[in-house]
């Protein structure tokens, strides 16, 4: 018995070479990619652990639970970590992070989610990434959610380290990333004593053992299928144009938000202004009184399939997320979501309009 899945030709170092190259030309970056093979909190903490230490004085932005979870393992590998945190409706402003730096002229590291898929937001980083070179800080970014929605431009910003994974907007798998790595990051590691070496979590280890030898020979066998899911999704958005993918998650974002101030029944957009909102999922609060989880959980009974999910944590009283990612980013779903928690506001005998939210869907896609 044979299946598309199984019993496939081993993946040559030559063709994981290749991949890692196209994600190069995603990100439009000629620092070093290492594709490594997990999901993105892998990369996301190997980069810290290999950069932080004692002595290290980071500027962790929280703008959702990443940089939370950030500032923690800035704090286990020793760092002094100054967290600049700004309300979960908004977005942080290279003006606050000046500051910071004014405040604290030792700042050596700075740690930035760009668009937080949790809360809705999304943070200027091509802004930040100036002030950031003009102070001589190594940049970390998270751009798991980011790529493939809007621009990601490590080169250009200036950026470090900057880690993504292609289960969102890039709409492949989960079980692989990436972490594109600049000359200064590889400075940094390997003058560091505490950076992990010969472990699952090393960049290191990749430098010195793949890219220093030619990419010649991998360190262990690959994760086959999720890589070739990675070069297939990747191959998609070729075909498609990554503009034309990012233009769709814009018109699915402007579209969400629309629809859903049209809706009405006490539903409004999380994120205050619209410049901040993310174009890869939107929030929305949910009417005083009604419990978002409850909202979604019904609405979810009307269609499964629909990208709908309510918050995390002390989120889940108040926050509904339609995550319009990937093959989601349609007005299909968009208009689809809207209804069915038009439904169960209706339900809860709240006034909505949902004829009226499918019309300013419409009205909102570019």
């Amino acid at each position: 018995m044979t299946h598309p899945f199984l019993d496939l030709a081993p993946l040559s170092a030559a063709h994981f070479a290749s991949i890692e190259d196209r994600v190069a030309r995603l990100l439009d970056t000629r620092q070093d990619v290492v594709i490594t093979q997990g999901e993105a909190l892998l990369p996301l903490e190997g980069a810290i652990r290999g950069t932080a230490g004692p002595g290290t004085v980071a500027l962790n932005v929280i703008t959702g639970p990443y940089g939370q979870t950030f500032g923690d393992w800035l704090r286990d590998c020793g760092a002094t970590v100054i967290d600049l945190a700004v309300p979960f409706h908004t977005a942080v402003t290279a003006a606050q992070i000046r500051e910071a730096f004014a405040e604290h002229p030792e700042i050596d590291f700075v740690s930035l989610v760009h668009a937080e898929a949790a809360t809705g937001n999304t943070n200027p980083v091509a802004e930040i990434g100036e002030v950031v070179r003009e102070h001589g800080a190594l940049f970390y970014l998270d751009a798991v959610a980011s790529i493939g929605a809007e621009p990601v431009l490590p080169d250009a910003w200036g950026v470090d380290l900057c880690v993504i994974g292609a289960q969102k907007a890039m709409g492949g798998p989960a079980g692989v990333s990436a972490v594109s790595v600049s000359e200064r990051a590889w400075t940094r590691m390997s003058a560091n004593p505490h950076a992990p070496r010969r472990s699952y979590l090393s960049l290191l280890d990749w430098k010195e053992r793949w890219l220093d030898g030619g990419r010649k020979t991998l360190l262990h066998a690959p994760a086959q299928l999720e890589m070739l899911a990675l070069e297939a999704c990747v191959e998609r958005i070729e075909a498609e144009g990554l503009a034309t993918v990012m233009a769709r998650h814009a018109s699915a974002a402007a579209a969400t938000r629309a629809g859903a101030v049209a809706l009405g029944g006490g539903l409004e957009p999380y994120v205050h202004d619209a410049a901040d909102a993310a174009p890869v999922a939107t929030t929305l609060r949910a009417p005083s009184g009604v419990a978002a989880s409850e909202l979604v959980t019904r609405a979810l009974e009307n269609d499964p399939a629909l990208p709908l999910a309510a918050g995390g944590g002390a989120l889940a009283k108040e926050m509904i997320r339609v995550n319009h990612y990937g093959v989601d980013a349609v007005q299909g779903v968009v208009r689809g979501s809207l209804t069915a928690l038009g439904l169960a506001l209706e339900e809860k005998g709240l006034a909505v309009d949902v004829a009226g939210a499918v019309r300013a869907v419409e009205r909102a896609w570019g």
